[in-house]
């Protein structure tokens, strides 16, 4: 038998780099809700955007300090270090939840910036952002494992690249580099391919889940006061003296936008209201009898009444929804059965461009349709719009650099392989394609490989079939680790890094009007530079003139959502219906009953996504946030069906009909040709992997 891999969440998680076991979760990792910055709300958010806070109050809606562009793991650290000064920020993000985009689709690796040329932004940033990860996991608490890097060398050739990635990270200022002869290299992974001859070790290298990092980051930010809604594309941008003015497309999906114009949403009913025009005229004689009401504001009442009369005769749709709603107390297992199964082949693939603005969650795969073209103004603008951040930039006449996206391709292995590596292996690097294709065991205990590096401005690149990337990725990850099986495949997806026509990363004021902040191409390694980032560009908004000043009721502590588990022990498995709550407030019941088998994600998990202070309406947000349909089965109905589940709960949380709720497309980005692939192209990986 292989040895177990540590796996985030099972007797014990990964806390500020280290692994905590269990028994020292308590007050550390668990039970900490009375110092969370959001854990004391009862409800799920509005649809499409964040409840009211101090931005959206003080602003009124409309006129903003700062308004940032894009939702990845780059703008939701800007969002969370904004948010410690007395600002009203605005995030918005095109897609239906934050991190849909490269964020998304990439290894999630911390890396230390050793290989990253000295004097760019690259080098400036990384080293420093890789350091403030064990800190802000422990506001945080979204898991980040330290475990070390490894580069191969197979030859004395190569050694002399591992020599000159030392010394070009003691440059960098990367702190405890060393090579190591082969005899220690295979004390320390033994599987690694048997022709190596040394390695550069990096102890400080790590990796997070690239999306989960991001959500935490993105609720402690809304948790502070910032604004943030979702499925708004900012179509166009006009600078004014004060600052300027975005018009905003805010788009649903079709189902959702086809109800609200064909009476989704029904009129009030005669009942509701006369319940609504009696209240005041009962309010006016019970204040009038016994002295406490000013008679300046009976005719503001009366004419309360009045108002609503009026609008009710002419026709007025109230957001009070159908008799489709969902009530909090409709049976689980009654939602289950209308919310059906996965399909498992079919269905449209994403296009680059939809990539460039969240991917499956875009308003392309969405099939989303105008809901209200919104205005807003503000004072300076943050553009981190990823693949689209040159689209932003154009639309104040700044050409200064155009986004040429690279797709990165992946292939998830079953956990059962995770015990294969527990450092993160390189090749040494390529002078074009950058790092190369790895290998790497996740927080989560799966092995992971890739990614390619696709320029779509290449044929040659772009016109790849899947069998051709497949082939790529295995054949390369075979000269890492020869021993990893490919038939163990149990997903595989591709990410669209927003690679810059300069080369480097650009952060700094826009030529054209300083008051917009570019963070753009920000490709590989931003995920470990997005914290320093973040900083920076408070740096560069102070410079620019923005008034910042310190909030000091900012609270940095964040919960987790997930709950750490001891095997199988506390928890209930079994159909929909046998263990459900039917009481929303029962902690111990929803705590028990267990939602997705493989991930062993309970019910209590789901709810309390839900009650965070970000918007969800689709099965794929709570997949990123909880794990539920990550497993084995990759949420196979015929194991248990738990995409069904979550989708029920999501119903029963927020009394949204369950048409009107997404799910996890299919194929998305994925090379395999089913989402349950058969034994046949499993045998086939194989061939591929040995060619």
């Amino acid at each position: 038998m292989p040895p177990a891999t540590r796996q985030h969440g099972v007797k014990g998680v990964y806390h500020a780099g280290e692994w905590l076991d269990l028994e020292d979760c308590d007050g550390v990792f668990t039970n900490i809700e009375d110092q969370c910055s959001g854990c004391k709300i009862e409800g799920p958010c509005p649809r499409s955007k964040s409840r009211p806070n101090a931005s959206s109050l003080k602003s009124n809606g409309t006129d903003y300090d700062v308004v940032i562009v894009g939702a990845g793991c780059i703008g939701a650290a800007i969002a969370r270090e904004l948010a410690k000064y007395e600002l009203t920020v605005l995030w918005l993000e095109a897609a239906d939840d934050v991190s849909q985009g490269a964020t998304k689709g990439n290894s999630g690796i911390v890396h230390a910036g050793y290989d990253d040329k000295p004097g760019t932004n690259r080098s400036k940033y990384c080293w420093p952002g890789n350091q403030m990860f064990p800190d802000l996991d422990r506001d945080l608490k979204f898991g980040y494992q330290k475990n070390g890097s490894l580069v191969l060398a197979t030859s004395q050739e190569e050694v002399k690249i591992l020599e000159d990635l030392l010394k070009r990270g003691e440059t960098n200022g990367v702190k405890n580099l060393k090579i190591l002869e082969k005899k220690e290299l295979f004390e320390m992974e033994p599987n690694v391919n048997p022709n190596a001859v040394a390695a550069l070790y990096s102890p400080d290298a790590g990796n997070v889940i690239p999306y989960e990092f991001a959500i935490a980051l993105a609720e402690n930010a809304v948790d502070n006061g910032v604004e943030l809604r979702i499925r708004r594309e900012v179509t166009g941008i006009e600078p004014s003296k004060d600052g300027f003015k975005l018009t905003v497309n805010y788009w649903e999906p079709k189902p959702f936008a086809v109800a609200l114009r064909e009476g989704g949403f029904r009129k009030i009913t005669l009942t509701e209201l006369a319940v609504i025009g009696v209240l005041p005229v009962l309010g006016v004689s019970l204040g009038s009898s016994v002295g406490v009401l000013q008679p300046t504001f009976v005719p503001l009442l009366v004419g309360f009444t009045v108002v609503m009369l009026l609008l009710a005769a002419l026709g007025h749709k109230y957001l009070i929804p159908a008799s489709v709603y969902v009530r909090p107390n409709t049976p689980v297992k009654t939602l289950v059965m209308k919310a059906g199964a996965l399909e498992s082949k079919g269905g449209d693939k994403v296009s680059v461009e939809a990539m460039k603005v969240g991917g499956s969650g875009s308003r392309e795969i969405q099939q989303g349709q105008t809901i209200d073209i919104e205005t807003v103004n503000a004072k300076f603008i943050i553009n981190c719009a990823g693949s689209y951040s040159d689209k932003i930039a154009k639309m104040i006449g700044d050409k200064s650099f155009r986004i040429k996206p690279r797709l990165g391709d992946y292939i998830l292995l079953n956990r059962n392989q995770g015990h294969l590596t527990t450092k993160t292996l390189f090749p040494c690097p390529d002078p074009v394609k950058g790092k190369g294709v790895l290998v790497q065991t996740t927080l989560w205990g799966n092995l992971i490989l890739g990614p390619t590096a696709r320029d779509m401005y290449k044929p040659e690149d772009k016109n790849m079939s899947a069998s051709e990337v497949q082939k790529y990725i295995l054949s390369k990850c075979k000269n890492l680790v020869p021993s990893f099986d490919a038939k163990e495949t149990i997903h595989a997806f591709c990410g669209a890094r927003a690679k810059s026509d300069r080369g480097d990363w650009i952060i700094e004021n826009s030529a054209a009007d300083g008051r917009m902040i570019h963070v753009a191409g920000i490709d590989s390694p931003g995920l470990a530079g997005s914290p320093a980032i973040a900083v920076d560009v408070v740096r560069l908004l102070e410079e620019s003139g923005c008034k910042m000043k310190k909030d000091q009721t900012f609270n940095p502590q964040r919960a987790p959502i997930i709950t750490p588990k001891n095997g199988l022990k506390g928890l209930k498995m079994g159909p929909p219906g046998k263990n459900d709550s039917y009481d929303q407030k029962n902690v111990r019941i929803m705590s028990q009953n267990v939602i997705c088998k493989c991930e062993k994600v309970t019910e209590l998990e789901v709810v309390r996504a839900l009650r965070r202070s970000l918007p969800i309406d689709s099965t794929q947000a709570i997949r990123k946030r909880t794990r539920a349909g990550m497993g084995h089965c990759q949420g196979d109905p015929d194991n248990y069906n738990c995409e069904a589940r979550v989708k029920a709960i999501i119903a029963r949380e927020t009394g949204t009909p369950i048409r009107f709720l997404g799910r996890r497309p299919w194929p998305a980005t994925s090379t395999l040709s089913e989402r349950w692939p058969k034994e046949q192209e499993l045998e086939d990986l194989e061939t591929l992997m040995n060619e």
